[in-house]
């Protein structure tokens, strides 16, 4: 163990065998007669345990803690004596020191305490390394987005995660709602506490209850045990409540208490919990008209939208679909044993062409499905559904055909010049080097773009 010990004892014999002792244990140990020369060792090299008499001829050491301390902050500090009493001991350990031992030593006594300290560092050490790896290989995963919209976005999550401010995500289903509440947890300073989701849409009332707040045994029948709620096992991280339009009006005032008070009770429980978790929501339904029907309280919607970020649906940033599927095509390559999947420029186009009702979720799906159709690690539009084809289904952005692909392919060149130059940092002539053309031409594609719009 690299572990190193300084035994302070004026008396020789006494010091030579400690010293012995600990150093036959596979302890490197310096030894000091006097607190002066402790406080010369220890600027020399600091110590992790500290073996120090009480009466020195120089000063007590008791006395001197303070200054061993300074020298050595992270050292333990184990006190001998032959005249213990409470007083010394209790300044010692007021002073910092770790442990009382009295003489006459017993040599395995010391040699037990200073073993257990040894393993105590050891773990306190490995911890450390293990929480510093962790944190290392964590990758926060940041929402993918070109457009000027996500970037927004990302700016509003970026602004409010630090808060601990109550945040509530709206837009449509699949757009990426629980990425951006994973986001906001991973750069909110919670990271290290638990992220727990529930979808309030898919449990009864009952359950939900539950689910959120725990219960107590007996609280209803097959509440065998106690059992937490999501609330307490979130502790000081966070609870995503994903689709909170849905919880029905009587759990909402409980939920509205919770949150108001920060604290709850379990169902059927007597004794209050605090409620230390920040809330993220969620919704795809329009909370307002709810509140105006009366089947969404509107002292509840005050609560949970303290500050509230609007995803954009795909079809108004197509433009992020070219880095989407980069993204997902990466992952699904892992997954697959196939590294280099990409996507034709033609299959690229029917993605831009297509309307995604189902937002991203569905593109990732439908990712999903062509690599595993395609033969080749190139997926071409052959892989790809037909209503994606431009063969007549919702969602294609009309009839298929030239016009459809015409409009595409444009659609897709702007979207890749004005990446480009937001890569270029705002230089177009950059830009134009980077993309192979003039940078007349690029002016004449963007002006043609602007006066299209």
């Amino acid at each position: 163990m690299s572990i190193r010990i300084l035994v302070i004892e004026d008396e020789p014999l006494l010091r030579e065998d400690l010293g012995s002792l600990v150093t036959q244990e596979g302890f490197a140990c310096d030894t000091a007669a006097t607190v002066a020369e402790a406080l010369e060792r220890l600027r020399e090299r600091a110590a992790d345990v500290i073996v120090t008499d009480v009466v020195l001829p120089d000063g007590s050491g008791i006395e001197a803690i303070d200054r061993f301390r300074a020298l050595a902050p992270g050292a333990t500090i184990l006190v001998m004596t032959a005249f213990g009493t409470m007083e010394s001991a209790i300044d010692a350990f007021r002073r910092g020191a770790a442990d009382f031992v009295l003489k006459p030593v017993v040599p395995q006594d010391l040699l037990a305490r200073i073993r257990r300290v040894a393993e105590h560092r050891a773990l306190v050490r490995r911890v450390a390394g293990l929480r510093r790896e962790l944190q290392a290989a964590r990758e926060i995963a940041v929402p993918t987005g070109a457009s000027e919209a996500m970037r927004r976005v990302i700016e509003l999550a970026d602004r409010v995660a630090p808060t601990g401010s109550n945040v509530l995500l709206t837009g449509e289903s699949g757009t990426g709602k629980e990425v951006i509440a994973r986001y906001i947890h991973d750069t909110s300073g919670r990271g290290d506490d638990p992220f727990v989701a529930v979808n309030c849409s898919g449990l009864k009332e009952t359950l939900l209850e539950s689910e959120l707040f725990g219960h107590v045994r007996g609280a209803f029948t097959g509440a065998v045990d106690d059992k937490p709620g999501l609330f307490a096992v979130a502790g000081e991280g966070t609870v995503f409540l994903d689709e909170i339009g849905d919880v029905p009006l009587a759990l909402q005032a409980r939920l509205l208490r919770a949150l108001e008070q920060r604290e709850f009770y379990p169902v059927g429980g007597t004794r209050v919990e605090p409620l230390r978790a920040r809330i993220v929501c969620a919704t795809n339904r329009d909370l307002r008209e709810r509140i105006q029907r009366g089947e969404f309280r509107e002292d509840l919607y005050y609560r949970i939208a303290v500050f509230d970020i609007h995803v954009p649906p795909l079809r108004e940033r197509r433009e992020d679909i070219p880095r989407l599927a980069d993204y997902f095509l990466d992952r699904l390559g892992a997954q697959l044993g196939r590294r280099d999947l990409s996507l034709s420029a033609d299959a690229l186009t029917r993605l831009m062409a297509y309307d995604w009702p189902g937002n991203v979720r569905e593109l990732r799906n439908v990712l999903e499905r062509a690599a595993i159709l395609s033969r080749s690690d190139t997926i071409e539009p052959a892989a790809l559904p037909a209503e994606i084809r431009g063969e007549g289904s919702p969602g294609a952005g009309g009839p298929g055909g030239a016009t459809t692909l015409r409009r595409a392919v444009a659609q897709f060149e702007q979207a890749l010049i004005r990446r480009t130059i937001a890569e270029c940092g705002g230089n177009k002539e950059a830009a134009a080097r980077r993309l192979g053309v003039n940078p007349s031409t690029l002016y004449r594609k963007l002006s043609g773009a602007a006066e299209g719009e």
